[in-house]
């Protein structure tokens, strides 16, 4: 603390006149937008107010700033997004020539007192808004986050969202696995499924809150207008029994599948490929029995009958075998050699067009099925929006696939683009059909809710505790949104806003501002297509950015897409996505997404979230005593 009596080092006397320039920069910047905070919810003024401050102080480099006040021994601004003005006033009464002074009596619309360089200048304002201190701040932004997301569990703040796959309407006890697991909101994609499926995840939802399990708040996406490939041609009828294999060819695990009568085709235990066969052939089956064909490819190849469930059979096989429909199956064992069995009818196989660097594509507005390529060489793809047509140009950049499939637009005539190919992996990549299309350098616009979207409304405001729109990427999305609530009677429900475009990113300022006339608002910040849209190499800067500006804003961040996705998926964490999830311990909710191993999941991250709590909160090092051998 400087003694009032002794002059401010030249040093200290730079300091606090760049401070002072800050300070009016961010009440300056709260004049300019004045209107606009007056339109917020109430209880988000002052949120918005500081999210100002947080702008127009970022405005300027402050790294040498920075220095500066480390060098004095005072924050150098680098926690300060949740209480702007208090920070720099805070620094200023330290900095002042008259030593600390006493707080304004004004709750807002007060001078800040003795805060001139000289002692002799008039006081300056404060904010219109009661500032929240440094400990308000992050008050303010969990009092947000419990009322968006619920209370938090007993030693864990951050909340674990869990995206439902349709196979969790058919498995209520997987429900009940998740919720003592974990989880804290279930969030339901309404580009996929339907209301019948919706509702019967709720329904076991509420079962399994009912009978003790737990609970969960609801999130529900609406799908927006998100670009995809259409239709593609479906693939051949087929069915692949391939044995699992060591490094040395040996077989592991053999192939099964479930003999099935054609009669009776979903009898079986939902784990195993069917094969649907005659009933009286299958009658005849024992196990032991060995069953021979020649497949697909005219290969020698036979099926052990392991054990009978029902009217079907499970049969093994150790070696790769391709059956179509019409395979001949055969049992010579004895008098049940008698008359084969022809395979019956197969689902096919999801069309694909594959691709490596150098093909060409022909994006189209047309409502075809996917064409192979043609004798020039150019395949064709259908595009579900056709009026991005109207903004694409060439030499812009193009993704499919969450950025597995790149290009560059060649040309464009009418509603159709070419494209070359730029970007696959070493062995090419597979397109198929409702695959993500990405235009980051496309300025296109577009009406933020579908007709689906509205219609799906109707469903999510009476079952729904949050709502999100997929793809906004700018204020009107929200305004929109926000209007359609207010007609179904719900414009209480809370609005998640889903970050998933460079556009949106760029202007998530005024999208939150927009959103904040809503009591109740959060941010889920889309690592999946902001990477695609942004590049991967800023896909760290981005994240980081948007997590300032929501904390800035007092708004509850969800950090999204792939954590932990490969345990979820196969059952098995990648050392880096564990790291992945240890750094997300700075947002308010990590989300999940599907998998067959999504319970072992939960529980991880749950661990994982406990222990770094006492670790790190947002950008702050919590310093618990250390746990080394030293000691």
């Amino acid at each position: 603390m400087l003694d009032a009596h002794v002059a401010v080092p030249t040093p200290a006397a730079a300091v606090l006149r760049r401070i002072l320039e800050l300070r009016d920069a961010a009440l300056a910047l709260e004049d300019e937008h004045a209107g606009e905070l007056e339109a917020l919810h109430p209880d988000n003024r002052a949120s918005g107010a500081n999210l100002l401050h947080y702008l127009a102080i970022r405005r300027h480099d402050l790294r040498s700033l920075q220095v500066d006040l480390v060098a004095l021994g005072l924050s150098s601004l680098g926690r300060c997004e949740a209480h702007v003005l208090p920070t720099l006033d805070a620094l200023l009464a330290v900095l002042s020539p008259k030593g600390p002074a006493a707080p304004s009596k004004e709750a807002s619309g007060g001078a800040f007192p003795g805060n001139s360089m000289d002692g002799g200048s008039p006081p300056r304002r404060a904010s219109r808004y009661p500032m929240a201190g440094v400990h308000q701040g992050r008050a303010t932004l969990e009092r947000n986050t419990v009322a968006l997301l619920g209370s938090p569990r007993s030693d864990r703040d951050v909340r674990i969202m869990v995206t439902a796959d349709a196979g969790l309407a058919a498995a209520p006890q997987r429900m009940q696995e998740m919720l003592l697991a974990g989880m804290d909101l279930l969030r339901i994609n309404c580009a996929h499924d339907g209301l019948a499926t919706w509702a019967a995840m709720l329904g076991h939802l509420t079962t399994a809150h009912a009978a003790g399990h737990g609970a969960a708040r609801v999130l529900m996406d609406l799908g927006g207008p998100k670009l995809r490939t259409g239709a593609f041609a479906p693939g051949p009828c087929v069915l692949k029994l391939r044995p699992t294999r060591d490094r040395l060819g040996r077989v592991l695990v053999p192939a099964r599948a479930l003999l099935t009568p054609s009669t009776e085709p979903e009898l079986g235990d939902g784990t195993l490929p069917r094969i649907p066969v005659d009933e009286a052939w299958l009658d005849r089956l024992e196990v032991g029995d060995l069953v021979h064909l020649h497949d697909a490819r005219g290969r020698k190849r036979r099926l052990l009958c392991e054990r009978r469930i029902g009217s079907s059979v499970v049969v093994a096989t150790d070696r790769t075998c391709y059956l179509v429909p019409g395979t001949v199956l055969r049992c010579s064992v004895g008098e049940r050699s008698g008359p084969a069995s022809a395979v019956g009818d197969l689902p096919a196989l999801e069309g694909e067009l594959p691709l490596r660097v150098g093909d060409r594509l022909q994006l189209t507005a047309q409502v075809v099925e996917c064409r192979t390529p043609d004798a020039g060489g150019m395949a064709t793809v259908t595009c579900t929006l056709p009026e991005v047509f109207a903004y694409v140009r060439a030499g812009q950049p193009v993704w499919f696939d969450d950025g597995r499939i790149g290009g560059v637009i060649e040309a464009v005539e009418g509603q159709n683009a070419r494209i070359r190919i730029t970007s696959t992996p070493p062995k090419g990549a597979r397109l198929r059909a409702d695959k993500g299309i990405n235009l980051p350098d496309t300025a296109f616009e577009h009406n933020g809710l579908t007709l689906q979207d509205r219609a799906d409304l109707r469903f999510v405001a009476q079952h729904a505790d949050a709502v999100s729109l997929s793809f906004l990427d700018r204020p009107q999305d929200v305004v929109d949104l926000q209007r359609a609530l207010t007609e179904e009677g719900r414009s209480d429900l809370a609005i998640v806003l889903k970050i998933e475009t460079k556009r949106g990113f760029e202007r998530l300022p005024r999208i939150l501002l927009a959103a904040m006339r809503s009591p109740h608002v959060g941010v889920m910040i889309a690592r999946g297509d902001l990477a695609v849209e942004c590049g991967f190499e800023r896909l760290a800067e981005v994240q980081e950015e948007m997590l300032w500006l929501c904390e800035a804003a007092h708004v509850p961040a969800i950090w999204a897409t792939q954590v932990l996705d490969n345990l979820a998926r196969n059952g098995l964490p990648t050392r880096a996505e564990v790291t992945d999830a240890a750094m997300a311990v700075r947002a308010e909710c990590v989300m999940l997404n599907k998998g067959p191993h999504i319970v072992s999941a939960i529980r991880i991250l749950d661990g994982i979230l406990r222990r770094m709590a006492g670790h790190q909160y947002k950008k702050r090092a919590m310093l618990r005593p250390l746990r080394v051998s030293f000691f």
